[in-house]
């Protein structure tokens, strides 16, 4: 199982708390896991990212056993301790503002 932790925005589009856990089949890459999350998850569809490009929304940002993997490439294996569900995946509402 992974887990994905959610910011509160997307947890009360999706009706959940602030981690789900998905199922992913075969290598969990970036692009597997929300392919997932969407599915699982309809209302999800075009807040984290595109739905024509399939690129992440320039406002959200994802952390993998707390390293920035928003620039990595979607189809990259993301680590072992997200795939098992050791670690959290973090997708992050990323506000600037002072």
């Amino acid at each position: 199982m992974i887990r994905v932790e959610l910011p509160y925005h997307l947890q009360t589009l999706a009706g959940v708390e602030s981690e789900v856990t998905l199922t992913v089949d075969g290598v969990v890459t970036l692009e597997s896991l929300l392919d997932a999350l969407e599915a699982r998850y309809p209302m999800l569809r075009g807040t984290i990212r595109d739905h024509v490009t399939g690129r992440r929304r320039p406002l959200v940002r994802f952390f993998a056993c707390r390293e920035d993997v928003s620039h990595d490439p979607p189809e990259a294996p993301l680590p072992e301790a997200i795939a098992t569900g050791a670690e959290p995946f973090l997708i992050v509402g990323a506000i600037a503002g002072g």
